[in-house]
């Protein structure tokens, strides 16, 4: 499968000619424009190739090959292939290909097609070019592109420009517009970007030459060839249901029936057409049939076997498919070593349930160029976009979301709620008037603004307000929610629970242009009262707020530094030269790893560079270690923990047990309650004897704010008692607490005040809680947010650790701003001690959209960010020794080498900073 250059290639695919010479077939993908040469995204630009990967958009085409004379109605004889689209019955009907994984958000794209028309029109008609978008809720839109009157008389050049903003889930370039009855006829199509020209290589060798096809057969015109069944029987169709299901394109499709488990589905072996370290991308089209296959989720899985026998599933891509259409299963994968068995397959929906394929087809990933940072103008940060928030034009701009009442009434708090302060510009006090709502018969039913005009993309919006309920039975939720489009997002809740006020406070983006935003305040159960007063909605500064970060951390993470010198030469030491440089930082910053990343040498590297802690995805959770009752696999952990130890990484053992029932094994769950506490004494016993002084940190029980199987099981008591035995087994294991939705305002289940309620308990009990794990999965963080859920948990006195980060955006240079405030809230805040990444490689992730490096290698701005900020964070100085034999500097915290160079020598020491107020002295005999 061998990988040509891009000269080879484009040789290969494509004969020379000019772009501007029409009247000869333009043979060629690549576009000479004279100063460099822009790619081509429409393949089979020319019809060279019949209408392979062209599609008709309910109509019907053919190809006039070169030298066949003229078509009825073309005036001359073009000597060269065109397509000729017919049987239109409507004006939209026409000639389409996708082009999603050829293009990239924030690009200029240039068109020109060669278009022409032939039927009884009189005059001329109108061609238009246009792209369908695709976006991830179903939602579908069309970007007109440009439009070209054509007559019978000849070919014209129908020319145009389109960028998108922000990318779709698919891109569909279509040709549509004469009027009904005429035919449409295309001669060529041409999209290129200028700006693509640093891409050419990945481009063209990500695309799929005939004797590099990894499917065969991927449409099914060799009926079932290459396809068998796991587990259950395929069966080739041209149609179902009496001509109901007809295949989406092509003549054929198949289906896999008869199937008894979910894994069962339809498959081909492609062992030896997949490379290693390559990235690349799954594309099939399914849906389902049978009784009560209404929607499933199908699942496009690979199956990989190693040399030495391991076998790994590798999830690419999952759908909701239906009995109704058909629908596109797409995703990527990256193979970290060469398999001796690779499997690609389909899986998913119940027992029962047939899955049809019309397609499958696996292509090298496209590398995209990156995006251009967004461009936001006129942002006016920390301004309020609610009109009269302040409620002095009565409900002026507000309305009631349902039948309920609003009226304002006074009362209120007057001073802007605690975590706004910081991020909100000078603002007078609040008025003291709330919006009193009643009449409430359902739990949405609050205030209302619409504010679609006033939203920015791409821009951070922090939400503040005051809210307090009336009478209810018990604490009662109240959140602030915006209704974007058909989409719910959540802007920031908290629990109620008495006749006082209470803040609340969120944050939101929106990363794709809306028609329709609306933020309203929600939650109580009907017929209980909602109060609202001084809501704000406001974009923040970051980069304001990164200037006061660095104050605090220059404060928190370093320390005064003399270097004292002596000896015999120390008479003449006065003014030599001396050079401190950091080797390394003592803050641990770390990432998740997993076994499979470690046959992955661009992997291993990029991750001992860059993190000196390490924490293991699944191996050493106790459904990896355990899946079957009393078969024990420590391997893959083993493997991990030596790769650490070789390379002076220090791990934290994640988790021990884990309290959501979802997560716990089925042999687990079918133990009488007795079993139950032995399984959980063995496991305790098992792991921690194994392992003893081996992990720092243990999570002793995950995300106990989210679960509470055990403890139902068990009792209450069984959390602590978790805690006091992992405390016996291995005393000298940090022992955590460890959840998610802590810090960001969006969980009242997980708030900071209901955390520390909980450590508190649980060291009522006896537990010995030693540290809090905030897992920091977190959507458009806050700067003031995240650290006032930090102050609140500071008062503990114990140790906070930020255990797996990841913030997403498509927008890679959004998600480095994400992951920067994360960084810099956690680095400059006293009670924090360490961050670990939940991942960093493309692929190899948990949330999408979440990397600092590309599949293939690439490091991208997220990814440069995070090592820019490791940068900033050493410390480096070079001057003289003054007349005390001194040099003084001020470092952060961590191993330094130092240079001294004397008239008769050069000396070189190496030195610590540690944590401590006072002034460090360090000796240094010349």
């Amino acid at each position: 499968m061998k990988r040509l250059s891009a000269s080879n290639l484009a040789r290969r695919l494509f004969k020379s000619n000019s772009l501007h010479t029409y009247s000869q077939s333009p043979k060629e993908n690549i576009e000479n424009t004279g100063s460099y040469d822009a790619i081509n995204v429409i393949l089979n630009h020319d019809f060279s190739e019949g209408l392979h990967l062209w599609r008709t958009n309910c109509c019907n085409a053919f190809v006039v090959p070169a030298g066949s004379g003229n078509y009825k109605g073309v005036a001359e004889d073009v000597g060269c292939s065109y397509a000729v689209v017919t049987n239109r019955n409507e004006c939209w009907q026409g000639l389409e290909q996708d082009i999603t994984s050829r293009i990239s958000a924030g690009c200029v794209y240039t068109v020109s097609a060669c278009v022409g028309a032939s039927g009884t029109f009189h005059g001329s008609t109108d061609v238009q070019a246009t792209l369908r978008l695709v976006f991830q809720n179903a939602e579908t839109s069309y970007l007109f592109i440009s439009k070209k009157s054509v007559t019978k008389e000849g070919w014209q050049m129908l020319e145009g420009s389109f960028s998108l903003s922000t990318m779709p889930n698919q891109v569909v370039f279509y040709l549509e517009g004469p009027s009904p009855g005429s035919d449409l006829l295309i001669k060529s199509v041409i999209i290129t970007c200028p700006s693509l020209t640093d891409y050419e290589s990945s481009r063209l060798t990500s695309s799929c030459t005939d004797d590099e096809r990894i499917i065969i057969n991927t449409n099914f015109d060799d009926r079932l060839n290459s396809w068998s069944g796991r587990g259950c029987k395929v069966v080739c169709h041209d149609c179902m249901t009496d001509g109901n299901i007809n295949p989406a394109s092509g003549k054929y499709f198949a289906s896999a029936t008869e199937r008894t488990q979910s894994w069962n589905g339809i498959q081909q072996d492609i062992t030896g057409r997949v490379k290693q370290k390559l990235a690349y991308e799954m594309t099939a089209i399914v849906r389902l049939h049978g009784h009560n296959a209404n929607s499933a989720d199908v699942r496009g899985t690979l199956w990989v076997q190693a040399a030495d026998n391991r076998e790994q599933y590798i999830g690419i891509a999952k759908v909701q498919a239906t009995d109704k259409d058909w629908v596109q299963l797409q995703g990527k994968f990256l193979l970290n070593e060469s398999p001796s068995k690779a499997v690609i397959f389909l899986e998913g929906p119940p027992p029962g349930t047939d899955i049809l394929l019309n397609s499958l087809v696996v292509n090298y990933a496209a590398k995209p160029p990156p995006p251009l940072p967004p461009v936001v103008e006129n942002a006016v940060f920390g301004v309020n976009i609610i009109t009269n928030a302040h409620l002095k034009n009565g409900t002026n701009g507000w309305f009631p979301l349902g039948n309920c009442r609003m009226n304002v009434e006074t009362g209120s708090p007057r001073i802007i709620p605690p975590m706004a302060r910081d991020s909100l510009g000078s603002q007078e006090p609040l008025s003291g008037r709330y919006i009193a709502v009643t009449n409430r018969t359902e739990t949405w039913m609050g205030p209302a603004q619409l504010i679609t005009e006033k939203v920015k993309l791409y821009l951070t919006y922090q939400v503040s307000s005051w809210v307090k309920i009336g009478q209810a039975s018990g604490p009662q939720n109240v959140s602030v929610a915006l209704g974007v489009d058909d989409q719910w997002v959540n802007g920031g809740q908290v629990e109620v629970n008495d006749d006082q006020w209470h803040e609340i406070g969120g944050s939101f983006r929106i990363e794709k242009q809306a028609a329709k935003v609306m933020v309203y305040v929600q939650g109580p159960p009907a017929g209980v009262d909602l109060m609202v007063a001084g809501l704000h909605v406001f974009p923040v500064d970051r980069r304001a707020r990164f200037n006061h970060l660095k104050r605090q951390t220059e404060k928190i993470r370093k320390r005064d530094v003399i270097l004292k010198f002596s000896g015999s030469d120390s008479a003449f030491l006065l003014g030599t030269s001396v050079r401190v440089r950091q080797k390394q930082s003592s803050f641990p910053f770390g990432s998740c790893i997993c076994r499979t990343n470690m046959d992955n040498e661009d992997f291993n590297d990029f991750f001992v560079k860059n993190f000196n802690w390490a924490v293991f995805g699944n191996e050493l959770k106790w459904y990896s270690t355990e899946a079957q009752q009393g078969k024990f696999n420590y391997r893959d952990a083993d493997e991990l923990l030596d790769f650490c130890t070789r390379n002076d990484i220090q791990v934290r053992g994640h988790c021990i047990f884990w309290e959501v029932e979802s997560t716990v094994q089925a042999w687990i769950r079918s133990l009488n309650n007795n079993d139950l506490m032995t399984a959980l004494q063995n496991r305790l016993s098992g792991l921690l004897t194994r392992y003893k002084g081996k992990f720092k940190h243990y999570d002793v029980n995950n995300e106990m704010m989210h679960g509470s199987y055990y403890q139902e099981r068990l009792g209450k008591e069984i959390w602590a008692n978790m805690f006091k035995r992992a405390h016996q087994l291995d005393p000298s294991a940090i022992l955590f607490v460890n959840d998610y939705h802590v810090e960001d305002g969006c969980d009242t289940r997980s708030s900071p005040e209901k955390y520390i309620e909980h450590i508190l308990e649980l060291q009522d009990q006896g537990a010995t809680v030693g540290g809090i794990g905030i897992q920091g999965h977190i959507d458009y963080p806050v700067g003031p947010i995240v650290c006032s859920a930090l102050d609140k948990l500071s008062i503990l006195g114990l140790p906070i650790w930020f255990t797996e980060v990841d913030v997403s955006s498509s927008n890679e240079h959004v998600r480095a701003d994400d992951l920067e405030v994360m960084l810099r809230e956690a680095f400059a805040h006293p009670a924090v001690e360490g961050v670990i990444l939940w991942g960093f490689w493309e692929l190899f992730m948990s949330r999408e959209n979440a990397h600092l490096v590309n599949a293939e290698g690439d490091i991208n701005e997220a990814g440069r960010r995070y090592l820019a900020l490791k940068q900033e964070w050493l410390s480096n100085a070079h001057g003289h020794i003054d007349e005390q034999g001194q040099f003084n500097f001020r470092g952060f915290h961590g191993s330094y080498e130092v240079d001294v160079a004397t008239a008769s020598k050069k000396i070189t020491k190496t030195f610590v900073v540690d944590k401590g107020d006072d002034a460090l002295v360090i000796s240094i005999d010349t």
